[in-house]
Parts: structure tokens; sequence; C-alpha cells
């Protein structure tokens, strides 16, 4: 848990950066196949620039996310319920990004990657057991599994569009799509059947199962220039 809280000490910011700009900003991840998280305030810390030019750049920062439920990929089954979560997710991103605009308005292009890892991780198994048993054929099912906490990474691209009202304030909205995943290594037991037959137990190991972490990202915020 000490590891925990000093992560969020260190993210504990709701100020963004942009150039020698500084703001408030919200973020809202909707997963595919999963239930849209929320943004823990005042976590967050993001558009820290690092311009090679007026136009191009890279950026970066982090926020913390309350996930409500993601999905689960590399199952021997597909499934569009949300199977893991809740948990609460730690992300960071790196972008290349070019900018183009005016004092009224600018236009930001962004592509990189990210990386991320979860913490306080269940499994749905409500969702979970279903799924497995649709798979079997089986009426009823319950199971047990042990998993890894492993970080993950992927690539994301998006745009943002900065409004400026007058000199000291402006508006901005970014979206962003991230496609990327973490291992689980998923090892466990299912026992069920048919509803008046014999319960039957089988062992399962699913290796190649991942938090599959892709979705829209979408930020709302209002900058303040110096």
């Amino acid at each position: 848990m000490k590891k925990y809280l000093i992560i969020v000490f260190f993210v504990g910011f709701v100020v963004e950066s942009i150039a020698q700009n500084v703001g408030v900003s919200f973020s809202y991840f909707i997963p595919k196949n999963g239930e849209m998280s929320t943004p823990i305030s005042p976590f967050s810390y993001r558009g820290v620039a690092f311009p090679f030019t007026d136009v191009v750049g890279i950026q970066t920062g982090g926020s913390l996310y309350r996930m409500t439920g993601l999905n689960i990929s590399g199952l021997p089954f597909q499934s569009k319920k949300n199977l893991y979560g809740p948990n609460y997710t730690l992300y960071a991103p790196l972008e290349l990004y070019m900018q183009f605009g005016n004092r009224d308005a600018t236009v930001t292009f962004k592509a990189g990657g990210f990386g991320f890892i979860s913490f306080l991780n269940r499994i749905n198994y409500g969702n979970l057991d279903r799924e497995i048993a649709r798979y079997k054929g089986w009426d009823v099912l319950n199971s047990e599994f042990s998993f890894t906490n492993k970080p993950g990474y992927g690539y994301q691209g998006g745009v943002e569009f900065l409004f400026n009202v007058n000199k000291n304030f402006g508006i901005t909205i970014e979206v962003n799509y991230l496609a990327g995943s973490s291992r689980l290594n998923m090892e466990g037991t299912y026992s069920g059947g048919m509803i008046g037959g014999n319960i039957i137990t089988e062992q399962a190991t699913y290796s190649d199962a991942a938090v599959d972490f892709k979705g829209l990202e979408i930020s709302f915020g209002v900058v303040m220039g110096n």
C-alpha cells in the first residue's frame, strides 16, 4: 500500500502545462468492450511539452484513472463484456506533436506510445463465469483464477483543439485513440455443468490472456496564459 500512496502523491496534480500556459483538465477513458472510466481529481498532470521548434516537439505527463471495467483478450472465446476490474490505472504517454494555428485557435496533432500499470485489481467473476459457461455449453459455472499484474504499453494518436477566448483564457478539447495491453497469465479452475447433471471441475491456463487497453480518451479543460 505504501508504494501506491507514493504513486498517488507523485501524480497528485490537476495542473496541465502547455508551453507557457497552465490550466486544468478532466479526462475520460471509454474502453472498447468495457465501461467508461473516470479521472481521479486531482491526480492528473498532462501536456508537459518539450518543444524542438514553434511547431514540433514532444510531450508527456500522467493520469490516474479509476477503471470501472475492461475486457480481457487472448482467451479461447471472445467476449464483449468487461471481465477485468474495477481497478486503478496509472497511465503515462510520450508523444510527438505538431501544432498549427494563431492567437485565436490552435490545432495540435499527436502520435506516440504510452505505458500503464494497474493496482487493486480484480476479475469480474460474474461476467467471466457466464462467458466460460457459454463457451463450454454449461448451464452453471463458478471459477477461481490467479493472475499476474505486469506493466503494459501501447500506441496512441489524437488531436487537440485550443480556442482562446482572450489572451489570458482558453478552452481545450482533446481526443486520443489508445491501443495497448498487459499480460495476465491467468491460471485456475472452474466447476459446473448442466442442471440436474454431475458437477465437473477442470483446470484452465490462459497464458495468452491480456488486459485489453483499447479505447478513446476524451479531455476537456481550460488554459490560463501568463
